[in-house]
């Protein structure tokens, strides 16, 4: 299983707008808010991994 890297770059009510942080890749990754973990906001860094989102610090 890979392991991606992201951060909340923007939330526009119920999605969140992610940019991957392990890449060069400047598209950003549209995501509904109820898949990220609870308490999500602008600036959290996140890892996807086996379908899921988790804070990482």
């Amino acid at each position: 299983m890979e392991t991606w890297f992201y951060v909340v770059e923007s939330i526009d009510g119920d999605y969140a707008n992610l940019r991957r942080t392990d890449t060069e890749d400047s598209n950003l990754k549209l995501v509904a808010r109820a898949l990220l973990p609870e308490g999500v906001a602008e600036g959290t860094k996140l890892k996807y991994e086996l379908f899921q989102y988790t804070v990482v610090d």
